[in-house]
């Protein structure tokens, strides 16, 4: 019997509470389709391989990720519904790639491969690659922050590494402009001095 907290948790993994605050909300806002388009593509990959031409004797792998695939469809399809219309056009565009990849290994497995062995080690090696895909896409989101963070890190590393060297540069360009300006300031009295007639002493 499943406990009430595994229930939770298998609850909150599908991705309800997300999607009733979109029907909610009537938008999509800032959630990403990665982490259900990934479960999509994984449990259609785990009933190609639970089929008994591919996998003999694995009905619950048929029904369980049957109805997995079946749940992210609806969920991607309210996200399209709440979508606008650029997001609306990649997310339709990626899952109808997942469905034609799903339907093309199912019909070259079963055409070109005639072991039930050599069958279940081809398809099992990808779904466990999709499985690697679906835990790992939430992290697709802290993408763009953790980059942000990488990158704000290694500013201040090179400016605390060449802050010394920098302020002794601006210090020495700074010098430079004083003297030059001094030297100009001279140079400018000496030409006046210079242009300026003789003082005639004399009476008449």
């Amino acid at each position: 019997m499943i406990s009430r907290d595994a229930a939770r948790t298998a609850v909150g993994i599908i991705g309800r509470p997300t999607f009733v605050r979109i029907v909610k909300k009537g938008a999509v806002e800032q959630y990403s389709p990665a982490p259900y388009l990934a479960t999509l593509v994984n449990c259609g990959l785990w009933v190609v391989y639970g089929l008994p031409m591919v996998h003999p004797h694995s009905i619950l792998v048929v029904t369980i990720n049957g109805a997995g695939f079946a749940i992210e469809l609806v969920y991607l399809l309210l996200f399209l519904i709440y979508s606008d219309r650029k997001k609306r056009l990649k997310v339709l565009l990626i899952i109808l790639a997942e469905f034609t990849f799903i339907a093309v290994l199912a019909l070259l497995v079963l055409t070109l491969t005639h072991s039930i062995k050599l069958r279940s080690a081809i398809v099992g090696s990808i779904c466990i690659f999709g499985c690697f895909l679906m835990y790992a896409s939430p992290l697709s989101i802290m993408a763009p922050n953790g980059m942000g963070l990488v990158l704000g890190i290694a500013q201040l590393v090179l400016y605390a590494a060449f802050y010394k060297s920098t302020k002794q540069q601006i210090a020495a360009r700074q010098s430079k402009v004083e003297l030059g300006l001094a030297d100009a300031a001279v140079s400018a009295d000496s030409k006046k001095i210079r242009s300026e007639p003789p003082n005639r002493a004399g009476g008449i």
